[in-house]
């Protein structure tokens, strides 16, 4: 199935040509042709001025996919009977969207000896919580875990899927949206609903963060997406909120897996870990060296907080990777952001902006770090660090 094309349209003029990733279009005696290669991506139709093409009925949505009943699912990832802050935060962003649907708001609970976390997803913004309890779901393994996702969505049908776009959620959620045949979209920063066609608009950095996508998945169910962790704002709990709770039993998950789980090994640190930092000092290439990331380390203890730093400190070999924040590294929403040296490029930005107060010390008056920063502070920074470290040691 490829583009349609009303040839007595067809001036030639090769805009459809120039535009498509595909290599799929060429002009035969000034009128456009397209071979197999055409994906149906619909980026000629979109640049055609005079209806030359157009996407095939069933593509351009004229005979509509039946929209799935069971509203949206939350995957609400917990780790040793823990429920992960995103688990929380999406339910958030669901019961925001399913204001506008509409609809109601299901946390899937996957694990073994779970079920006590099940009211504190009612209590988080669950209208109910489908609860899948077993021997092979006490530890992550992406195949039971896939398998039991995937069986919940063809018994039930669920119009939207959000998942964290945490180690666990990137790691088994593309294969269900594989087994499912639908689209996913990975690390959104924000959502919102076309109310004509009761879809979700998914946005995400692209190009390296140089711009921000809007996806859609209007031809199959349910709609899926991945959301990085600290993005969203989690819902005031309410646990007087009553819910419904559903145990499930899946024959599928009574077999044996490829794989099997070894143990954990947990990360050791003295500091706050970054993700959980109220208070976060970071650095970028202002800050001109490893030695200079000491400054930020003292600031960082005297305020209780934690360092973090762009991925050009961390290319640098100045400080290790798992201080980086932005669109490789972390995501996080401190109560207290300092960005020392940082120019703010838009790949730290989508990493950083969420939290609630941004204080940026800059050189330079242009840094597109200001146009997001509370505060401003353009100076030297290594006038300005000393200076707040002796002024906070005076204090105290």
């Amino acid at each position: 199935m490829t583009i349609r094309i009303a040839v007595d349209n067809c001036t030639g003029c090769g805009q459809c040509l120039a535009v498509c990733p595909f290599d799929a279009l060429t002009l035969e005696d000034d009128k456009v042709v397209v071979n197999d290669a055409c994906t149906l991506c619909g980026a000629c139709v979109e640049v055609c001025e005079f209806e030359a093409l157009s996407m095939p009925p069933e593509e351009a949505g004229q005979q509509p996919v039946p929209r799935p009943a069971d509203g949206i699912w939350i995957f609400a990832e917990q780790r040793r009977g823990r429920l992960a802050p995103v688990a929380l935060e999406l339910l958030g962003e669901g019961r925001r969207l399913a204001e506008q649907l509409r609809v109601a708001v299901a946390a899937v609970l996957l694990g073994h000896n779970v079920q006590g976390l099940a009211e504190e997803l009612i209590a988080g913004g669950a209208d109910k919580v489908y609860v899948v309890d077993h021997p092979n779901l006490a530890e992550f393994l992406e195949e039971p875990y896939a398998a039991a996702l995937t069986a919940l969505s063809r018994r039930y049908g669920p119009e939207i899927i959000l998942a964290g776009a945490t180690y666990v959620g990137r790691a088994f959620i593309p294969r269900v949206a594989a087994l499912l045949d639908t689209g996913l979209t990975a690390d959104c920063t924000a959502f919102a609903i076309d109310p004509a066609n009761h879809l979700l608009l998914q946005t995400r950095p692209a190009f390296g963060g140089n711009i921000m996508a809007t996806i859609l998945t209007p031809r199959s169910y349910p709609q899926m997406a991945t959301v990085r962790p600290r993005v969203m704002k989690p819902w005031v709990a309410e646990h007087e909120r009553q819910g419904e709770i559903i145990p499930v039993q899946l024959a599928e998950l009574d077999q044996p897996w490829r794989c099997r789980f070894v143990q954990t090994i947990s990360e050791i640190t003295e500091t706050v870990p970054l993700g959980e930092a109220e208070v976060i000092v970071a650095g970028g290439r202002g800050l001109q060296d490893a030695k200079n990331f000491r400054l930020l380390a003292e600031l960082a203890e005297l305020l209780g907080g934690a360092v973090g730093a762009t991925r050009a400190a961390v290319d640098a070999g100045w400080i290790s990777y798992q201080h980086q924040i932005g669109q490789t590294g972390k995501t996080v929403a401190a109560k207290l952001y300092i960005a020392c040296g940082i120019s703010g490029a838009a790949q730290h930005l989508v990493g950083m902006q969420s939290s609630d107060l941004i204080v940026a010390i800059n050189r330079d008056p242009q840094a597109p770090i200001f146009q997001i920063a509370d505060i401003g502070l353009v100076g030297d920074v290594f006038e300005i660090l000393p200076a707040l470290i002796q002024q906070i040691k005076a204090n105290r």
